[in-house]
């Protein structure tokens, strides 16, 4: 894990940028707007993009933590009931700008039309009644590990957080593929495509309340029922990339290898998790090819003043998507 801490001039320097294009964007709904966002970033203090470019080809640890902005508790107000429930203008548009920014400088930012209703940059905050599902949005059960929308070819490859506050310390849980050390017979069954991969519940239309259209959720449902077989690791056998969610894995019924071998690799990356307690202010970039997350249980207060993150995912590629993308051109996949 590496983290970088910002010197005076350097906040200082952000805040005035910030000033500036909050200024002429207002808000960050348009394609024109994301655009001029990203061409801020190139004018964030050199020391943020020369060490931003080095976690981008992979230079640095997995877990990358920018961390010295301060967050106005006051005018953020309130934290949300559910993400849903978000006000507009939004009262944290300086941070969701700051994060844009910066996740600008590993990639393109995206996001998917049957998550969140299709929102750009999510809200990370916990909903009554989701306590004990297999969601961001839960809190009092285990987030298990696992790698962001593992199930999807066009998943991101770079996960990034600004969290606005944290007043409990909940620990988000990393853990790194290179940590790992298994034997060379279950390297190489994960290797291979033997294990399904089913979409997180984040993707279901019963957790949007907004319909991505039919054809958006169809293709959700299809890989519920008959998820395609893929490896778990790929990549450079000596320095591998990882794609897993556990908890939403399935194998053929007979394959008692492939059972064995998903048995141990989690229970390996059980044994090397790391407690991340971000903090308000902090903004955390995390690779999505080489690092899972999860996020240990805490008990919410449900009074305005929860956990409160925002998210955006990145993608080093996004011309990949254009098939599934809206009129090839947007940024919402699905």
């Amino acid at each position: 894990m590496d983290k970088m801490l910002l010197d005076g001039a350097e906040a200082r320097a952000i805040e005035r940028l910030l000033n500036e294009a909050t200024a002429e964007l207002p808000r960050l709904h348009t394609e024109q707007a994301l655009h001029r966002a990203t061409l801020y970033a190139h004018e964030l203090p050199e020391r943020v993009r020369l060490e931003m470019n080095a976690f981008r080809l992979e230079r640095k640890s997995g877990v990358f933590i920018i961390s010295g902005y301060e967050v106005d508790q006051e005018r953020l107000g309130r934290t949300p009931a559910h993400w849903c429930d978000r006000p507009v203008p939004s009262p944290a548009h300086r941070e969701e700008m700051l994060l844009f920014m910066l996740a600008s400088l590993i990639g393109d930012p995206f996001c998917w039309r049957t998550q969140q209703n299709g929102q750009l940059i999510h809200d990370v905050i916990p909903i009554k009644g989701h306590e004990d599902e297999q969601l961001g949005s839960s809190s009092q059960s285990l987030l298990t590990w696992h790698t962001e929308d593992a199930f999807h070819p066009l998943r991101g490859d770079f996960l990034t957080f600004a969290c606005l506050r944290n007043p409990y310390d909940a620990a988000t849980t990393v853990g790194s593929v290179d940590s790992l050390s298994l034997s060379e017979s279950v390297r190489a069954v994960l290797f291979e495509e033997r294990f399904g991969i089913r979409p997180d519940e984040s993707h279901l239309a019963k957790n949007n309340s907004v319909g991505a259209g039919p054809a958006a959720f169809d293709a959700i449902d299809k890989m519920q029922a008959s998820p395609d077989r893929v490896a778990v690791l790929f990549g450079d056998p000596d320095r591998p990339y990882i794609r897993a969610d556990p908890y939403f894995m399935v194998v053929d019924e007979d394959d008692h290898e492939a059972r064995a071998a998903l048995e141990d690799l989690t229970k390996a990356m059980d044994d090397h998790l790391r407690d991340l307690r971000l903090e308000a202010g902090d903004f955390c970039f995390i690779d999505n090819f080489r690092v899972v997350h999860g996020r240990k249980p805490f008990t919410p207060r449900h009074d305005g003043t929860d956990r409160w993150l925002k998210r955006i995912n990145v993608t080093c590629d996004l011309r990949k998507s254009r098939g599934a993308r809206l009129g090839g051109g947007l940024r919402s996949i699905g």
